[in-house]
């Protein structure tokens, strides 16, 4: 797991930083994804549910370049996500992404062009939204090792 802290984004031009270090996603993929909640059915069946905004995000990049080669970012607060799987026999490379802040809403999409209130929202491009972000250095899990569980489940 990777050893470093998270490092919260609180603005655009943290955004933008982080774009440029991390070559505006240039080359990468998703490698993988987690979502999870504070809710849950406890042993004696009983619920338990938060009031808050509790959905959160991992996901975990890889690209082709170094310093860094792979980074994790970690939205807090999800607003929406859209999940859009590339069709058979097309590949999933980000060619560049957008990261912006827009309304009290942080949005990362896997294409520049994509835009919050685009025509093409809901087209073929993956995107997420949500109150806070952060992200960390992963460049450590790089290759085809699952990092967020278990492929065989």
């Amino acid at each position: 797991m990777p050893n470093i802290k998270w490092q919260e984004l609180k603005s655009q031009k943290d955004l933008n930083e982080l774009m440029k270090l991390f070559g505006w996603f240039h080359d990468s993929c998703i490698k993988e994804m987690h979502m999870w909640t504070d809710h849950n059915v406890n042993p004696d069946l009983s619920m338990s549910l938060s009031v808050v905004r509790d959905n959160r995000v991992r996901i975990l990049i890889h690209r082709q370049y170094k310093d860094p080669t792979a980074i994790e970012l970690l939205f807090e607060e999800v607003t929406q996500i859209y999940i859009s799987p590339s069709p058979e026999n097309h590949d999933s490379i980000i060619y560049e992404a957008t990261f912006i802040y827009q309304d009290g809403n942080y949005y990362w999409a896997d294409d520049r062009n994509w835009e919050p209130e685009g025509q093409n929202k809901f087209a073929s491009v993956n995107w997420i939204s949500s109150k806070k972000v952060s992200w960390r250095d992963a460049s450590d899990w790089i290759g085809k090792t699952i990092r967020y569980g278990s492929p065989e489940g």
